[in-house]
């Protein structure tokens, strides 16, 4: 007698596991902001970065300390410059989902799609494809709609600002991590190890020098803890093996539509849990975004 098992049924073998994969990894990493703005509501920025990047550094040393034993890490220090545009980001990031709201946030970081072949021509020294700034200049558009309530100009706020520089930055970070880790043999999730390291420790010197309590490194709350290890496992170690596996396993343009779809995620998230709302203008707005994004991600 046989006995079959899950693994091997036909109806996993059917399933698109890959492009679930990638549409987990969009799904977790559009409610990230909404998360982070709740979680945001218990500590200061600093003290939660701390404790994020410090609870991801933890969990990911075993891994790192068996492939140091194994000698795949010796590349290591090409990935410390890399952290330190991550722990910007996330600054940046951080202090603009404080300012504004999760769901413009959303929509603004996913310009970075745009900016990332601007910061690409001016190292390589070359002109971007003349659909990029087609993509720039409905996009910039969509800044503009998503930033009103009504019809009439209203300025970007400080949280606007910084979203704005988190994108920039993690275009800066996609060219200079491709320069920097290029030939060198460093797994992905030991990267995101000696990043995480890299923030934390960033992170933390910061925090030292400012005037935050040191009592806010320790919130007194069962939901902070439970919202943070969701943004932990779910949003940051989950989502770098699905992202991972998914580029592997199916097209460029099938990773490029279904990671592009995180800010409509991001979005909708926040508007059901976080009860936040958008205006018909900031819909046109937020939906002229994610369409200059999915078109520049699967022209590339």
């Amino acid at each position: 007698m046989t006995t079959k098992t899950i693994s091997n049924t036909p109806i996993l073998h059917r399933l698109p596991m890959a492009e679930l994969a990638l549409l987990l990894t969009a799904i977790f990493w559009g409610t990230s902001y909404g998360i982070t703005k709740e979680a945001l509501a218990f500590t200061s920025v600093l003290a939660f970065l701390v404790i994020r990047f410090g609870l991801t550094s933890l969990l990911l040393v075993p891994n790192f300390w068996k492939d140091t034993f194994n000698g795949h890490t010796k590349d290591w220090k090409y990935a410390v410059p890399t952290g330190c545009i991550l722990l910007c980001i996330f600054l940046a990031e951080t202090y603009g989902i404080f300012h504004t709201t999760a769901s413009r946030a959303a929509f603004l970081i996913s310009l970075c799609v745009l900016m990332t072949p601007f910061v690409e021509a001016i190292c390589n020294k070359e002109w971007p494809h003349r659909h990029i700034f087609f993509c720039a200049v409905l996009s910039v558009i969509g800044v503009l709609l998503l930033t009103q309530k009504e019809l009439g100009w209203t300025a970007l706020n400080i949280g606007d600002y910084c979203i704005l520089l988190a994108a920039f930055l993690r275009a800066c970070m996609v060219v200079s991590t491709k320069i920097l880790l290029k030939g060198k043999h460093l797994s992905s999730l030991n990267v995101t190890s000696v990043q995480a390291n890299v923030v934390v420790l960033g992170a933390l010197a910061v925090f030292l020098f400012s005037d935050v309590k040191v009592t806010e490194l320790l919130p007194m709350s069962l939901n902070f803890w439970s919202l943070t290890f969701y943004l932990v496992i779910f949003c940051t170690i989950f989502s770098l093996f699905a992202q991972n596996y998914g580029v592997k396993h199916t097209t460029p343009s099938k990773v490029a539509l279904l990671t592009g779809s995180e800010p409509a995620f991001g979005a909708l998230f926040a508007i059901v849990w976080l009860g936040e709302s958008l205006s018909l203008i900031q819909m046109i707005g937020g939906g002229s975004i994610l369409t200059a994004t999915l078109i520049a991600s699967l022209k590339r």
